[in-house]
């Protein structure tokens, strides 16, 4: 080669490795750069803000482990980051909480179908994305000039995950911001540690190691022959509770009579989740369980327990022939709700597809639909429903279906961030009109049928947290909560009976934890109780209408373990 022209290659070279040197610093500077924006807009408080740095210094770590270049490290953590922050605004979207690491260790079928059928042309967004970000990534692979050494990478990686830990477990989450949209990637890699920590040391479910006691050998029901068994109708009533309780809530002229039993008496429910997790109340009256068994995992105890848990009220009812339905008013694969409830017995899960309802139906439709299964399903024997109602739910921003309750005057109540407490009670007031409107189609229709009625909260909407106590900020209502104090779970239950007396009501006092309430069921309908709920019944004798705090959870872990011994929770 000429002098010349290998001076002039030398040259060109040395300029070229200059400029892919400046370019991989730019860009990686860019990219940190990113990612504390993302920070600085997420994050809002000290400890989520160095958890979050935390977690940014474990993915570049571990990519560098992988890969030794920082660019291509940055640039696909920080594509991890945005995947993780747009899922976790889904999931506030749909279930208003902040995604969690188990989102991802327990993704499954029913939770792609879900996906897919809400966001048909997701699959298309994906692979749009991909098409952008591997080109990029392969383009950062050729600008990328710096490399690290395994060892700086596994430092990196052990400092961050020390330092994660010891955050996350000296500051637990409060479980009040898991509902509000922010600390979205601090609030992951939290719940990561937590659930390491519980899976290593108590797995899914709390429960004994081993007791002495057995639950005796399982015999079908002997159903008393004479006795004609009246059909029974659950009713969850989105959202409800009697707000008339709050001091200073201004509530119409017999508003509490839509609580009241019919022996005149006003029941209480304690419920398990503060302000939207109906599935933790869905999965305390089928099962007659504890979703707070599942600790950190609560939050997926319907996806759990599906496949895993039989006992239940419906499988409880079968042996009397009894029939059971889900009129459910969302889609099946929501949170697994199909598969949980065909665990535990329910014979025809009927979703929003199988009722072709729109979005929020008023109660009336759903009222309607339960009175229809009945009319075509008694001649098969007893018929047990459990019905969804939808009016009540969120939001109370904006007056909801003018042309019902017309003649509906406010009552001067304020609002809650944005949502009216007027129309909360405006929107009850409906669905109270809609329950009187059920019962006297049941009258008309089914003269001499016999019914039993129970109807109960499955939470409190998600601003009463804010009225309760007026003089809390955030972050008092949060501990409050994690304390479980009971102003924040009290929602209601009530009983009513057409055509026949209840059999037995020493179960259902003025105050109950929600997993009682299929003994409730049980005893008033007059069904025998199998082994399982029979001991659930001295339980109750002994803890005074508690279930899950009983004991300091001493006695919902050795019914837990007697229900795993007699082979009804599996895998757990």
């Amino acid at each position: 080669m000429p002098p010349a022209l290998g001076f002039f290659r030398r040259h060109w070279l040395a300029a070229l490795a200059f400029e892919r040197r400046s370019i991989g610093f730019l860009a990686l500077g860019l990219l940190h750069f990113a990612a504390l924006g993302i920070l600085l807009q997420t994050e809002d408080e000290l400890v989520p803000r160095i958890i979050f740095l935390c977690a940014w210094v474990l993915l570049n770590s571990l990519w560098l482990a992988l890969l030794r270049r920082p660019v291509v490290a940055a640039s696909a953590s920080l594509i991890m980051l945005v995947v993780l922050l747009l899922a976790s605004k889904f999931k506030q979207d749909v279930l208003i909480m902040s995604a969690n690491f188990l989102d991802v260790l327990l993704i499954d079928a029913d939770t792609l179908s879900f996906l897919m059928t809400v966001y048909p042309n997701l699959r298309w967004w994906v692979a749009g994305c991909a098409a952008v970000a591997v080109p990029l990534i392969a383009l950062f692979w050729w600008v990328d000039p710096l490399r690290v050494r395994l060892r700086w990478a596994a430092l990196g990686a052990l400092a961050s995950v020390a330092v994660l830990s010891a955050l996350s477990l000296a500051n637990p989450m409060d479980r009040d911001k898991a509902f509000e949209p922010v600390n979205f990637i601090s609030q992951f890699a939290r719940s990561g540690v937590l659930a390491a920590v519980d899976l290593s040391t108590r797995g899914l479910l709390d429960s004994d190691a081993a007791i002495r006691d057995r639950l005796p050998e399982a015999v079908p029901a002997a159903c008393p022959p004479a006795q004609r068994l009246p059909h029974i109708v659950m009713v969850l009533d989105e959202s409800s509770f009697d707000i008339g309780a709050v001091p200073g809530i201004e509530v119409p002229a017999n508003y509490h009579n839509h609580f009241r039993s019919f022996d005149g008496k006003n029941r209480s429910l304690l419920v398990e989740g503060a302000g939207g997790p109906t599935w933790y109340t869905e999965y305390n009256v089928l099962s007659g369980l504890s979703a707070r068994s599942f600790g950190h995992f609560a939050e997926f105890v319907t996806r759990i327990a599906a496949g895993r848990v039989t006992r239940s009220l419906p499988n409880a009812l079968r042996p009397c022939g009894y029939t059971s339905f889900s009129v459910y008013p969302w889609l099946g694969a929501f949170l697994s709700a199909r598969g949980f409830q065909k665990t535990l017995g329910i014979d025809h899960f009927l979703d929003a597809k199988d009722l072709n309802s729109k979005e929020v139906e008023t109660d009336e439709f759903y009222y309607n639909y339960a009175a229809d299964l009945i009319a075509r399903e008694k001649k098969n024997g007893p018929v047990f429903v459990l019905s969804y109602l939808m009016a009540n739910h969120f939001p109370w921003s904006y007056r909801w279906r003018p042309d019902l309750a017309k003649d509906w005057q406010d009552l001067g109540n304020g609002s809650v961030n944005g949502h009216r407490i007027d129309e909360y009670l405006r929107r009850q007031e409906i669905s109270a009109r809609a329950y009187q409107g059920f019962v006297e189609r049941l009258k008309r229709d089914f003269p001499g049928e016999p019914f039993l009625i129970v109807r109960f909260g499955d939470h409190q909407p998600l601003f009463a947290k804010h009225i309760v106590d007026p003089k809390l900020d955030s972050v008092a209502i949060g501990r409050r909560i994690d304390a479980g104090d009971p102003r924040y779970f009290t929602t209601y239950y009530a009983i009513d009976a057409l055509n026949f007396r209840p059999a037995e009501l020493s179960s259902a006092a003025s105050g109950l934890d929600a997993a009682y309430l299929p003994l409730v069921v049980l005893e008033a309908a007059g069904v025998p109780l199998d082994a399982t709920f029979a001991e659930q019944k001295r339980i109750l004798g002994r803890c005074n209408g508690q279930f899950y705090l009983c004991a300091n959870g001493a006695e919902v872990r050795r019914f837990n373990r007697l229900l795993i011994d007699a082979g009804l929770i599996k895998q757990l």
